[in-house]
């Protein structure tokens, strides 16, 4: 089963955005593991004086992850979907929180510039055409030292999470996310994006390919364990060797 990909998956998002909130409230911990990895962003003062970019930002559960650990801070959420930008927009937010409807390959198009000071990009990898190619336009957004947090599922590689991953998609999500408008094709592709992505030592891996420096990971706790994880990277404090302009 292959997996969505494009304006297919852009258009499953769209089709999914009113029903989306209400499978996801479902799901035991999912903003709760959201805010973890917030958290795990480090950042200080509330955010005051940071500015702050979420790649993906769906109906701004993320977002509001963010706000709730940088409520000083300017966030700029940004997402290929109109429809899930939308159910985002339409909740009340603070002066300060900007959405824009844009893929992140296309943010210098849609007017999103850098430098950020930190990047929070949940649930986006594994969505885009060339996760190496965005990874390092992300780091490139970065202030140097800036830090990234991915927050995505990835798998610890071994066969008790993949079955237990397969079991409770085909067992409660698939089946769930066919009561809504969307219908049952998006949570398939969650399904198989998963299995098909890194494992968390491969994205671990990945990260580092792209130029970021510090990598680390940490899970979070329930049945999820060894399944989310969070990724917190930083863009080097110096310029990468093909950075350097030559005399």
């Amino acid at each position: 089963m292959a997996v969505l990909q494009g304006q297919r998956l852009t258009a499953a998002f769209d089709r999914a955005a009113r029903s989306y909130d209400r499978l996801v409230a479902a799901n035991p911990g999912y903003h709760r593991h959201l805010r973890l990895s917030a958290e795990r962003l480090g950042l200080p003062r509330g955010g005051a004086g940071l500015r702050l970019l979420d790649a993906g930002c769906g109906t701004g559960s993320s977002t509001a992850a963010l706000l709730s650990v940088a409520p000083a801070a300017s966030i700029t959420a940004i997402d290929a979907s109109a429809g899930m930008l939308r159910q985002a927009a339409a909740k009340p937010w603070p002066e300060g929180v900007t959405f824009v409807h844009s893929p992140v390959e296309e943010l210098a198009a849609a007017g999103v510039h850098g430098p950020f000071d930190a990047v929070f990009c949940a649930y986006l990898l594994r969505n885009v055409a060339d996760p190496d190619a965005v990874l390092r336009s992300l780091r490139q957004l970065l202030v140097p030292g800036g830090v990234l947090a991915v927050h995505d599922y990835a798998l610890s590689g071994t066969a008790r999470h993949r079955a237990v991953w397969s079991a409770v998609c085909w067992g409660i999500v698939i089946p769930a996310g066919s009561v809504g408008r969307g219908g049952p094709a998006l949570y398939r592709h969650l399904w198989r994006s998963v299995l098909d992505f890194d494992t968390a030592d491969g994205l671990c891996r990945r990260l580092s390919r792209a130029g970021f420096a510090g990598v680390g990971m940490g899970t979070v706790g329930g049945w999820q364990r060894g399944i989310v994880h969070t990724f917190v990277a930083r863009r080097p404090a110096g310029p990468r060797t093909e950075e350097v302009a030559r005399p």
